[in-house]
């Protein structure tokens, strides 16, 4: 691994996020405090069947309430927007319901009143009158089904891997990606010992704090959008492609977020919140309720069938993958969640022979997209757990089995690409090493019993996007950064700030970060997938660089010969004879990229650089009931050198507490009908303090990547990985039940205690 680094004068030290102050004492502007005059409210009347034919809408009784401004269907939308279809993959999402509704909670109208209290009342006397159809709500029976959540699809275009996109018809299949390397057959055919196992998981919400709003005030042929989005380059495009407007036309404002994690990206409000304010002539606020959110967007359930097969070393030599991810009614961008995660279904092992099948499915379920971790602790929950049972199985070590096939530096991963800087077996021996693994470990024998477990894993970098930031050097030698990157928690505007700081060498605290304003700020694809310190982490570093030149030139031009970063304002003196002008540096940076091979899925370049984490834990499970309690979780990340090592510190706990929660708590249950049944908090579990492991450790190696920005790379989901997986092994270490199906509960246990039991009888 490269261990050449530049020095680092500011970076590298921790430093409190600069907005922390704001945050805690409620200075901080959010969207949710924008209030325009003549502003009206929304609120949505939604679907109350999973699959059906839109009939009517009988709206008269909400129209006749005192207050109500006006009630919309899908067919006010049309006069105003002919073709009314949004979504990153394909143009399948209509902003209302147009003659058909595809799962309960699709929006089917919306009633437009003075009052958001008012709006609400009206909205329940909304009458939708809706044939239902029969519908498919788990992947394995959409696949088959000769029931189709849609009859065409349009492919968007959006992205440069997704443009091979066909409609389809006849079929519940959106995308299906592959990998294949080598002979698996094959190999299957002389291997030591084959294990075949189905993992699955459940379907669960983002549930940010702040719930999705968007107001919209449309006038003068211009489009003016407030919004808690985590896209607004994005969103502008969309928004001016829907309307047929060109991109100056719309603007898109942003606040910091109240939490994001993947629900706010792309468009999700905005389209709605832009045809009523048309259809109104004011201003309109859309924003949901918490409950709202859970018929907004979710993350995928998945079935994940993997074979491989080992030597008599305890070395992989092949595996098979069939990855099938549950879409819900509407793509959103799940085909590139199929796709980008898909090809790391192998794991971070060196396998010879690979083949990799990974599918995104439609069905009459909310719709499922973006989730922190971008559909790879899926995938490392299954992979991670077929680990375990083959090192249990076959006698070896845990660590020791993943340390025999863990992908090394030069080492080519299963699409082809040459491993650079990923320092996956420093990870697997450090978080080892922190938790004690090769120390005697006293599992007890009786009531209560302990058990440990480990798991790593690793994500590529999205690509290939492009970031464009520019940096502002004014007449006093202030500077502030423009980007539309999105601070919704991650600490990313200290971090541009501390990049700029390091360029220029003035102090961070002194660096302003202006609010993402499409008007004002270049172009970023998005805040998404732990790409913003790397991506555009180097476009803020090429854009202070820029000014940095340009500053030396004016100085050389004035005759300074040393520029002094605490008195810049001077040169502008020199220059202009007064406190005047500006300098402007902007900084562009797409990493390469190469697109895999359309039938093996191979490729040079597949990704920028490798996220890596892992996981170990220590649980007590009560042999009576079942109930569990993690005693201790140590998480280790690979972020290469860590830029802000404290907000690192908190970027770790927060992922690795997050993913416990969809683990252990967190289900969305429907029935039959595809009724959600525990929408909002009231019933929906989150982690709170009670529920966390006391003991959680935390740690980023000392690594380095070399093409990154100072040596850095993204670290926001990497400690998500593991946890799983490594709960699962610790439980079955305690008492012996393997867990296949999230989440992981109790009952879950005591049943599978009880199996063991009958079966030794």
């Amino acid at each position: 691994m490269t261990t050449e680094r530049p020095p680092l004068t500011r970076l590298g030290k921790g430093l409190r996020r600069l907005e922390a102050v704001d945050k805690v004492t409620g200075r901080a502007n959010y969207t949710h405090h924008v209030s325009l005059p003549g502003m009206l409210h929304a609120k949505i009347v939604r679907s109350h069947v999973a699959h059906g034919r839109l009939v009517g809408i009988d709206t008269a009784d909400a129209l006749a309430v005192p207050g109500v401004y006006g009630v919309f269907t899908g067919a006010d939308i049309l006069k105003i927007i002919p073709e009314p279809y949004y979504g990153p993959a394909f143009h399948d999402q209509p902003i209302l319901a147009i003659d058909k509704v595809r799962y309960v909670g699709e929006p089917v109208a919306v009633v437009v009143a003075e009052s958001p209290h008012v709006a609400e009342d009206a909205a329940g006397l909304v009458q939708a009158d809706i044939e239902e159809l029969p519908a498919v709500l788990d992947e394995i029976e959409a696949m088959r089904s000769d029931v189709y959540v849609h009859d065409s699809l349009r492919p968007a275009g959006t992205f440069a891997d997704l443009k091979h996109l066909n409609g389809i018809r006849d079929t519940n299949v959106a995308l299906t990606f592959g990998v294949k390397k080598g002979d698996v057959e094959a190999a299957f055919k002389t291997a030591h010992r084959v294990f075949k196992n189905t993992f699955k998981t459940h379907q669960v919400m983002h549930v940010p704090l702040e719930p999705m709003v968007s107001v919209a005030d449309v006038h003068s042929a211009h489009a003016y959008v407030y919004t808690a989005s985590q896209t607004p380059s994005f969103a502008r495009t969309e928004i001016a492609r829907l309307l047929g407007w060109r991109e100056n036309q719309v603007t898109i404002k942003t606040a910091f977020l109240g939490g994001g994690f993947g629900c706010k990206l792309y468009v999700k409000l905005e389209p709605l919140a832009v045809a009523l304010s048309m259809l109104c002539q004011r201003p309109v606020r859309v924003a949901l309720t918490m409950a709202e959110q859970f018929y907004t967007i979710t993350r995928h359930p998945t079935t994940f069938n993997i074979e491989s097969a080992v030597d008599e070393n305890g070395r992989i030599v092949a595996r098979r993958c069939e990855v099938i991810w549950n879409g819900g009614a509407y793509a959103d961008i799940g085909p590139r969640v199929t796709q980008k995660s898909g090809f790391t279904a192998p794991g971070p092992y060196d396998i010879e022979h690979v083949d990799v099948t990974s599918v995104a499915v439609y069905t009459n379920r909310p719709p499922a997209g973006a989730f922190r971790g971008f559909g790879i602790p899926q995938l490392v929950w299954a992979y991670e757990s077929q680990a375990d049972i083959m090192a249990r199985e076959m006698g070896i070590d845990p660590v020791e089995f993943r340390l025999r096939n863990v992908l090394s530096d030069g080492k080519r991963h299963a699409t082809g690409t040459v491993m650079k800087d990923a320092a996956i077996s420093q990870v697997l021996n450090r978080v080892a090493e922190r938790f004690g693994w090769n120390k005697p470990f006293e599992r007890t024998t009786g009531r209560f019993r302990r058990g440990r477990g480990i798991g790593v894993g690793i994500k590529a970098c999205v690509s290939p996007t492009t970031s464009v930031a520019a940096v502002s050097v004014a007449a006093d030698g202030s500077c502030s950064v423009q980007c539309n990157t999105v601070d919704m928690g991650q600490g990313s505007d200290t971090l541009m700030a501390m990049i700029v700081s390091e360029v220029l060498g003035v102090p961070a605290e002194s660096v302003s970060v202006v609010n993402p304003d499409t008007d004002a700020s270049p172009y970023d694809m998005a805040t998404l997938g732990s790409r913003s310190t790397f991506h555009m982490g180097h476009a803020v570093r090429l854009a202070a660089e820029d000014a940095l030149a340009k500053l030396l030139a004016m100085a050389k031009e004035v005759g300074v010969e040393r520029i002094d970063p605490a008195d810049l304002g001077t040169l502008f003196v020199r220059k202009f004879g007064m406190q005047a002008g500006t300098v402007i540096g902007t900084g562009v940076y797409k990493p390469t990229y190469q697109s895999p091979d359309k039938n093996t899925g191979q490729s040079e370049d597949i990704t920028p650089n490798w996220m890596i984490g892992g996981t170990a834990m220590e649980v007590e499970v009560d042999t009576e009931t079942g109930m569990y309690t993690i005693l201790r979780m140590e998480n280790v990340v690979d972020c290469g050198t860590a830029l802000n090592p404290l907000v690192v510190q908190t970027q770790i706990s927060g992922a690795a507490i997050m993913q416990l929660g969809t683990v252990t708590l967190e289900e969305m249950e429907f029935d039959e009908q595809g009724q959600l049944r525990n929408a909002g908090l009231s019933e929906y579990k989150i982690p709170g303090i009670q529920d966390i492991p006391r003991a959680i450790g935390r740690e980023a190696v000392d690594a380095y990547q070399s093409n990154g920005p100072f040596g850095g790379k993204g670290v926001g989901e990497s400690a998500t990985f593991g946890v799983a997986s490594a709960l699962a092994a610790a439980i079955e270490d305690a008492v012996g039940v393997r867990i296949t199906q999230l989440p992981i509960r109790p009952e879950k246990i005591w049943e599978g205690m009880r199996n063991n039991e009958r079966a030794q009888l």
